[in-house]
């Protein structure tokens, strides 16, 4: 099936779990308790927008392994939001040809991308699925290719964090909307506000 037409049939499903907010994606998990959404925002921060101790990913680059992960559990909701979050941002940064590199990503293509990105998007990957199979010859190939300790440590947190966050999205069925363009409006937020400020309002619909 196509990933349009795999979205599409995503987002006319009914969620499974009964008693959820009418709300879409992971937005359900942080109106379900007291303090989830503080945590959950608060967690997006740490691993997508605030300085990283070594690391030297740009906020760009951080979305996209969270879209890759994304994209690796199959969870639609998880792979366009940060796949739109990083579209704006690297067209903020003036880099061409974004769809076409965000789409690959989805696809799992890495042929696009500088060689560090690529073995950081392998290695997030690899723990999205089986966290015990990387192995130490990953990560030096990841070093020859100019990633620091500290890429790698955030690479396998993002992949660790967004396989939670696909999980939660999935688990509930959570709603999926049938559109890439559905996250425009959120995505200029969080390129402006990261995730936990108060004026990252907009809902995905």
């Amino acid at each position: 099936m196509s990933r349009d037409r795999e979205r599409h049939a995503r987002s006319i499903e009914v969620p499974i779990v009964d008693g959820l907010p009418d709300l879409p994606g992971i937005i359900v998990a942080m109106h379900l308790a007291r303090g989830l959404a503080t945590h959950l925002r608060g967690l997006a921060d740490a691993l997508l927008v605030d300085e990283f101790p070594g690391a030297t990913l740009t906020r760009a680059e951080r979305e996209l392994l969270a879209t890759a992960v994304s994209a690796s559990n199959e969870c639609y909701y998880c792979m366009d939001t940060h796949g739109a979050f990083a579209s704006e941002l690297l067209r903020r940064d003036g880099v061409g040809h974004v769809e076409l590199l965000v789409d690959g990503i989805k696809d799992g293509q890495l042929e696009q991308l500088a060689p560090k990105m690529a073995r950081l998007v392998s290695i997030a990957r690899r723990v999205a699925h089986n966290a015990r199979s990387l192995d130490r010859s990953e990560i030096d190939e990841a070093k020859k290719a100019g990633a620091g300790d500290g890429d790698i440590q955030l690479a396998v947190l993002i992949a660790a964090g967004f396989s939670m966050y696909n999980r939660m999205v999935d688990g509930l069925r959570a709603k999926t909307p049938a559109t890439t363009s559905a996250y425009t409006a959120r995505a200029r937020e969080i390129a402006d506000h990261g995730y936990s400020d108060p004026r990252t309002r907009s809902i995905p619909g």
